[in-house]
């Protein structure tokens, strides 16, 4: 941790090696939240950088209250959340609104227990499926679904990196795993029929 503060400090003193080493410390972390809330490996690579970018523009502004990895985290989840709000303009859209997603015409099946490359390619599709899933919601759905089951971060934590109450946090992702599990259901239900049809 001492490190790191010292890390800091030289940054804001302009040091840009500093900068460097820190962002060497938390690019593999900052490019895991871009991908899981973006989706896709061009976005992902494009935010990360751009929060680098604000990082070391509002250095300045740090003055330690929370860790540097909370605050460089919160800068990725709010460069994405700007992101999502601007190119979908659905932050105060409602799940409930009809969803309009390309079909697959291809069936598919899930994971068997017999390992092996079948088994591999079912489960990369299926993390492709939920993940497409995931991209349709709204940017304040996906955010939270996104920071609480896959990158672990606590209700409170969700609560203040999204300016809002920790019930707004459950009530969302509460909203939005349903409407993952409803899709997947409905998923699976139509490979079934496809089987049973072509099988």
């Amino acid at each position: 941790m001492q490190r790191e503060e010292k890390l800091v400090a030289r940054s804001k003193n302009g040091d840009i090696d500093a900068f460097e080493e820190l962002v060497s410390l938390y690019e593999r972390k900052i490019y895991t939240i871009t991908y899981r809330l973006m989706g896709n490996r061009e976005d992902a690579s494009d935010l990360a950088q751009e929060t680098f970018l604000r990082a070391f523009q509002s250095l300045g502004g740090f003055r330690g209250e929370a860790s540097f990895s909370t605050w460089i985290c919160r800068i990725a989840t709010n460069v994405c959340r700007d992101e999502l709000r601007k190119r979908y303009r659905l932050a105060a859209d409602s799940l409930d609104e009809r969803l309009t997603l390309e079909e697959s015409q291809v069936g598919r099946q899930f994971a068997s227990n017999e390992p092996g490359p079948d088994e591999i390619c079912e489960r990369r599709e299926l993390q492709s499926i939920i993940q497409g899933f995931i991209n349709a919601l709204s940017p304040e759905f996906r955010l939270t679904l996104v920071l609480r089951d896959i990158l672990g971060y606590s209700y409170e934590e969700i609560a203040k990196q999204l300016d809002c109450s920790p019930g707004t946090v459950k009530s969302r992702l509460s909203r939005a795993r349903n409407y993952l599990k409803d899709k997947l259901l409905a998923e699976k239900e139509q490979n079934s029929r496809h089987e049973r049809l072509y099988g």
